[in-house]
């Protein structure tokens, strides 16, 4: 390994040589895109993304049409198989009951489980909560990574080598594989983080086993704490978490990823690994990172009243605070603008967590900022729709509250959008679709072939 890395920083002055070509030869005039009509990151003018297929999985609503053809901004609506997401939560949650495997159920099958057929599903997850065996010491523990997505993602693909039948796509075999993968996604994000804590940061080495008879928010506590004990309330909200990040329309980066790449015809576990690589990115799964790393340097520096806030916000925007990349995180979204539904759900039991923990402090930070930076983005940015507080806004507050792990941000986002995954791979597989291949526009001027004795 000296001697590839030696290699490495031989080369390593070329390579910034050579990226500056890359640049310069792969820049494309930005007027070009409209001058060709081209729908950058396959949306509308006005953010709206371009219609690339049909869905009866999830529905998300953020505006309307009115008489005269023109654009409302109204509440933002989720829906699940048609069934708003207040909802199903209110209907769970009331009911004195764990929502994720019902919520699953939903995706996959399109109907709401009946008691027995809730018991039967819970308990086959149960089942399907383990790894082949050895599979912890020789691919997790083996090469251990600083970053749970590779972990996840690696793990998954070699899954590839363990499955009997692992390029079959028929229905039934993919259904099988998809629900193993639901109930095998919070063993691996939480071996990984706990090999990676073993090795990189010199923790006690702790896995612990699944309880079968746990939902999957309980083992994902159980798994991650060393005593494996948390409290029914903290169960209760990470729960929730996963059910509102179960499914997001199948347009969202990692499920569209997911329908392209299964409509190639691949296997199962490629097409998830792909997803998993879109979902590691900043801009997508990454943000509640983003967002509670962004709040540690608010608190850090900033007291907590409007006047102090409002002028840390504006030092955001202008790119002189925290990671000068001139955004506040966890504010805004592509589709929803005047409410996101999912973060108002998590505000509500955001707020039980922190009086719970005694950490009003702290939750008062988050409602400064919810209610004074949609003011102050829409004073200092030309917007076409209205912004607010998103999902990761209050999810990186909640993981914080509950000691989650900042590497797990991420892979728990992963633990719960794996039933969204599989339900629209399932989906993509069952219409038989054509392999999606969209248009591009060349642009390049044309050139001679120049031989090699004749090149300056």
């Amino acid at each position: 390994m000296q001697k590839f890395e030696k290699t490495v920083a031989r080369y390593a002055p070329w390579m910034d040589e050579m990226s500056e070509v890359c640049v310069r030869n792969n820049h494309i005039e930005p007027s070009l895109y409209k001058k060709h009509n081209v729908k950058r990151g396959l949306r509308d003018i006005d953010g709206t993304g371009v219609v690339a297929g049909l869905t009866e999985i999830s529905e998300i609503n953020s505006f309307y049409i009115d008489e005269n053809g023109n654009r409302v901004e109204r509440e933002g609506e989720l829906f699940y198989r048609g069934i708003p997401i207040r909802a199903l939560v209110d209907g769970f949650i009331s009911e004195g009951r764990f929502g994720f495997e019902e919520t699953a159920y939903l995706l996959f099958f399109g109907v709401l489980p009946t008691p027995a057929q809730l018991e039967h599903f819970t308990t086959m997850l149960a089942e399907y909560r383990r790894l082949p065996e050895s599979f912890v010491r020789d691919i997790i523990m083996k090469a251990p990574s600083t970053d749970m997505m590779n972990v996840i993602a690696r793990s998954v693909l070699t899954l590839y080598s363990y499955d009997a039948n692992p390029d079959d796509i028929s229905i039934p075999n993919v259904l099988r594989q998809s629900l193993q993968l639901v109930a095998q996604f919070p063993l691996l994000s939480t071996y990984g983080y706990q090999v990676y804590a073993h090795y990189h940061s010199d923790n006690s080495l702790i896995i612990h086993k699944p309880d079968p008879a746990l939902s999957t928010a309980q083992n994902f506590l159980r798994l991650t704490r060393a005593n494996k004990k948390f409290t029914d309330l903290e169960a209760q909200i990470l729960d929730l978490c996963l059910v509102l990040h179960a499914e997001h329309g199948g347009g969202n980066n990692s499920t569209f990823t997911n329908h392209v790449v299964t409509s190639s015809g691949t296997d199962t576990y490629s097409a998830v690994a792909a997803s998993l690589g879109s979902l590691k990115g900043p801009r997508h799964g990454g943000a509640n990172v983003k967002v509670s790393k962004m709040f540690d340097d608010l608190k850090a520096t900033t007291p907590c009243t409007d006047s102090a806030i409002r002028d840390y916000i504006v030092r955001l925007l202008d790119g002189q605070a925290f990671d000068r990349a001139g955004l506040v995180y966890g504010i805004g979204h592509a589709v929803y603008s005047i409410s996101d539904p999912r973060a108002d759900i998590l505000r509500e039991y955001a707020e039980k967590l922190a009086d719970a923990k005694g950490l009003q402090a702290d939750y008062e930070y988050y409602e400064k900022v919810a209610r004074i930076a949609p003011e102050v983005i829409g004073e200092k940015r030309k917007m076409y729709k209205g912004v607010s507080a998103n999902v990761d806004f209050y999810s990186g507050l909640i993981y914080t509250m509950l000691k989650i792990p900042t590497e797990l941000y991420t892979p728990l986002f992963s633990v719960a959008r794996i039933a969204g995954w599989g339900a629209h791979r399932i989906e993509e597989l069952a219409n038989k679709g054509k392999i999606i291949r969209p248009g591009y526009t060349a642009v390049a001027p044309r050139q001679d072939y120049v031989p090699l004795d004749k090149r300056a």
